[in-house]
């Protein structure tokens, strides 16, 4: 697992087993990958490769029965506040309270983390430019498009500024102009020396993002690709990723 000895790690989770029943099968098996600050790692497979499992696991929500992950130094099982009080976290299924306005619902979420009324409205000032919610800040969240969930979803797991910023499938459901603007927010969040970690089977996006990618299939990584090194070789993404999982028959 490649680890960089100049700049800090921010996650690292090292031989990670999970299943669901104590009789099941593993659902992810031996998953070991890491990220350092300024970077922007990917983890990328076909649908039910894992991908999701290894993030929920990562960030706490599902119990595993084998192996460590470390947020900014922090066991999630051991030290579980510390950990995840160092990132934020967008599901691909909006944990939002559709009863309150997208001003409420970033507000609460600043009170839990303790930001200051200062930092929190020039912090909401700053993602409003980006994301461009406008008035409807101030509506329902029950009123909102998938796009603007998804907005909202970012500016609330954004309002602490986390070292670490983890996303489910950060793109699906989102028109162009929104994606655009998202991808660009994704490199300049990891240039201010923060990790930015998602999971997608958009191999596009991939391609364009990452630093690192950890190709999953079947609850395994089978390759890590530093995509630097990889573009040189002059090979076509898609046809390599897909020679690797096998999987192009499938549906």
């Amino acid at each position: 697992m490649p680890k960089s000895e100049e700049k800090t790690m921010l996650v690292e989770v090292e031989n990670l087993y999970k299943k669901y029943t104590n009789k099941g099968e593993y659902a992810i098996e031996d998953i070991s990958l890491c990220g350092a600050e300024g970077e922007v790692i990917g983890i990328l497979g076909h649908n039910g490769a894992g991908k999701s499992t290894t993030i929920k696991c990562m960030t706490g929500i599902h119990p595993y029965q084998k192996g460590s992950v470390k947020i900014c130094g922090f066991d999630v099982q051991n030290c579980a506040i510390s950990a995840k009080s160092n990132f934020g976290y967008v599901t691909d299924e909006f944990a939002l309270f559709d009863k309150m306005t997208g001003y409420e619902y970033i507000n609460f979420l600043a009170d839990i983390y303790k930001v200051s009324l200062e930092d929190r409205k020039k912090r909401i000032d700053e993602m409003q430019e980006v994301f461009a919610l406008g008035g409807a800040i101030y509506q329902l969240i029950t009123s909102y498009s998938h796009g603007m969930k998804q907005k909202i979803s970012i500016m609330g797991a954004l309002i602490h500024r986390p070292k670490v910023f983890i996303l489910d499938e950060p793109m699906v459901g989102l028109d162009p102009y929104t994606s655009n603007q998202l991808k660009n927010y994704i490199k300049d969040y990891a240039l201010q020396g923060n990790l930015v970690l998602f999971s997608s089977h958009n191999l596009d996006v991939v391609n364009k993002l990452c630093d690192r990618v950890y190709i999953i299939d079947q609850g395994r990584i089978l390759e890590t690709l530093v995509m630097k090194d990889f573009k040189k070789k002059g090979k076509d993404f898609e046809e390599y990723f897909l020679s690797i999982t096998k999987r192009e028959t499938r549906a």
